[in-house]
């Protein structure tokens, strides 16, 4: 008798803490994902010094740059989030430097990638690619894809060659795809 008792007073117990839990609840996001809504390239030509900067505001590229052929242009990048009516500089891929890559493509021009001495460099030793240098070996008009992946498998940031490290991933997906003009 007693342990029906007890075996009672259990499943008493069980039915009345089940039922006290609210069923709306939801796991909050521990992690704050804030969107990135602008990327500032700045390309500075290192022959003579002139600046070009191109705003990216929700993937579409305000300017165009001019590049011009046997130029080399020291290049960064600023991802920036949008907060309330103005953007401010993201210190989030320099703290998760260990998820995040970025690549760069050339459609239409023969122009050379060198990730810069000063850039950041991940914990696997490869550089993020935050700073460049591009060398334009021959270009006409055309178009200069970057891409900030998140959480790629694996990367390489002397990909096709060490000579030109426009860079490649396995897995992650894009967190920000730009695509700028130049000629």
């Amino acid at each position: 008798m007693k342990k029906l008792f007890n075996i009672s007073l259990l499943l008493f117990a069980a039915v009345l803490l089940f039922s006290c839990r609210d069923g709306n609840d939801i796991p909050e996001d521990i992690h704050e994902h804030e969107e990135i809504g602008k990327v500032v390239v700045t390309v500075i030509n290192k022959g003579n010094g002139e600046k070009q900067t191109v705003n990216v505001v929700d993937g579409k590229a305000v300017e165009h740059l001019h590049l011009h052929q046997g130029d080399t242009y020291s290049v960064s990048l600023d991802f920036q989030i949008k907060h309330e009516d103005h953007y401010h500089s993201s210190d989030e891929i320099e703290k998760e430097k260990d998820m995040h890559f970025i690549t760069y493509k050339f459609a239409n021009g023969d122009i050379k990638v060198k990730r810069a001495d000063d850039d950041l460099i991940r914990t696997d030793g490869k550089k993020l690619g935050l700073k460049t240098e591009w060398t334009v070996a021959s270009s006409t008009a055309g178009k200069a894809n970057i891409t900030l992946v998140h959480g790629p498998t694996s990367v390489n940031d002397n990909f096709p060659s060490v000579d030109n490290q426009q860079g490649s991933t396995v897995g992650g997906e894009s967190d920000v795809d730009i695509f700028i003009d130049f000629h």
